[in-house]
């Protein structure tokens, strides 16, 4: 632990060079120390634009305890794990946990190599039924996650949940299902959607495969957001990583939105939302 806090220390001499590294955790002002950790990986990799701007989002709520989530330059997201009683010690609670990770994200231990990636698929084999030569066969899952890991041999563990992502959802929603029934291949899926970033146009169309799940099961789009809210907020509240949960949130609502939107064209997005919830929290 001693070694792991003498590391995270050096990291925060090397990027704000200016702060004093034992305080670092204890400084008040924790939403401008990541900010500025963020801004000043972005100019070491001579990135100058919006990409390194860090963004909040504050669940609009009445009253305590208030949720805050910030994400960061590539699409992590982390909150608020603790019960904080006013907005800005929401905001400060989850720029405290992003930038413990950030900073976490920095050690060499946080790298693809190949120990780590023998480890890997060791730890991933004792988990299935599959074996340590299935690493070598791209069309079995063992096989496909080695080479998603050799393929981003030296990016961070953030870095690499970043590309994971797509794949999680697309798992998710059923696609990946759909395209092995087509006989693509797992890597040609891998090399295809690799290629992508997670944006608008792509959760528009992840959102119009459950508005066809809808029409085979009527309820399912409201029964699913459901599931993903207890899933986001049992993971903000273990200080997990939190795209994926949030992705789903987003995708399940704009499909519900656009499922209400004929029906109910005067009501607003949470109008809608909070009706098909009736029956949550």
């Amino acid at each position: 632990m001693d070694r792991t806090l003498e590391s995270l220390q050096h990291i925060i001499s090397q990027v704000l060079p200016h702060r004093d590294p034992t305080l670092a955790f204890k400084d008040l002002n924790v939403v401008a120390m990541l900010q500025e950790f963020w801004e000043n990986k972005q100019k070491q990799k001579g990135v100058f634009s919006s990409e390194g701007t860090v963004v909040y989002e504050s669940l609009n709520l009445p009253g305590p305890p208030f949720v805050s989530y910030v994400t960061l330059p590539g699409g992590s997201c982390f909150g608020n794990f603790q019960c904080s009683l006013s907005r800005a010690e929401a905001r400060r609670d989850a720029a405290k946990v992003a930038l413990i990770n950030s900073l976490f994200n920095e050690l060499p231990c946080r790298r693809i190599t190949k120990e780590f990636i023998m480890e890997s698929v060791q730890e991933a084999v004792s988990s299935t039924s599959g074996t340590l030569n299935d690493a070598d066969d791209p069309s079995t899952s063992i096989g496909a996650y080695h080479y998603m890991l050799e393929s981003n041999m030296g990016k961070t563990m953030l870095e690499f949940q970043e590309l994971m992502i797509v794949f999680q959802l697309l798992h998710w929603n059923g696609s990946l299902k759909a395209l092995r029934e087509t006989k693509c291949s797992r890597q040609e899926v891998i090399s295809y959607y690799s290629q992508y970033n997670l944006d608008e146009w792509m959760r528009s169309h992840m959102a119009l495969d459950w508005l066809m799940k809808e029409q085979e099961i009527p309820g399912i789009i409201s029964q699913e957001l459901q599931v993903a809210l207890r899933e986001l907020e049992e993971a903000r509240k273990a200080g997990q990583e939190l795209r994926f949960y949030k992705e789903k949130k987003e995708i399940l609502g704009l499909a519900l939105s656009q499922l209400y939107s004929d029906s109910a064209t005067t009501s607003s997005n949470d109008d809608r939302m909070s009706l098909a919830l009736s029956g949550y929290r």
